[in-house]
């Protein structure tokens, strides 16, 4: 009774859970830690949180919130990052692999504040004011650390800037 209809949303949100928290931490396997450590968190409050309408909300706050709290103790984690193939005179395949790949290093360089906007904002199409919610902040400061994190993923990796100039970002007053 009391985890009444928890595994049937992990079942069903479990896989979009773990693709948000393997941007948010850039591997594999503490992205699956992230997941069960916010469902370990939610699981006692699941009957409140069901019943209070969509609990996905309230477990995405817990994850974006514990990936944040990760960071602060652990440090931050630097990925490897490499240089980018030459480009060739024809676009393949592999094109759009190399780029992910850069995007995730680029993305493990950010601090876990920006990445954490990057990854709701563009990965899920959250709007400011739900990113606010979520992270528990300002719509002002999600527009502020949108626009700095974009500008230094333009910095970080140069060859991406292509894919960062298509986002429209409003002038932010400093």
């Amino acid at each position: 009774m009391r985890y009444d209809g928890l595994p049937e949303f992990v079942a069903a949100r479990g896989p979009a859970l773990l693709r948000s928290a393997f941007l948010l931490t850039g591997d594999r396997h503490l992205a699956e830690d992230l997941v069960q450590t916010a469902l370990v968190k939610v699981a006692p409050r699941w009957r409140r949180v069901a019943d209070d309408g969509d609990p996905e909300p309230y477990v995405r706050k817990i994850l974006y919130h514990e990936h944040l709290n990760w960071w602060r103790r652990r440090g931050r984690h630097v990925y490897p990052s490499a240089a980018p193939p030459e480009p060739a005179g024809h676009p393949d395949i592999a094109d759009g692999a190399v780029r992910s790949m850069l995007l995730g290093q680029a993305l493990g360089k950010l601090t876990a504040r920006q990445r954490a906007m990057i990854v709701l904002r563009f990965y899920e199409d959250r709007s400011e004011s739900e990113t606010a919610q979520l992270l528990g902040c300002s719509v002002g400061t999600v527009k502020s650390q949108t626009h700095r994190a974009l500008a230094r993923l333009r910095v970080l990796e140069p060859g991406l800037a292509d894919l960062l100039t298509d986002v429209e970002i409003p002038e932010v007053a400093r």
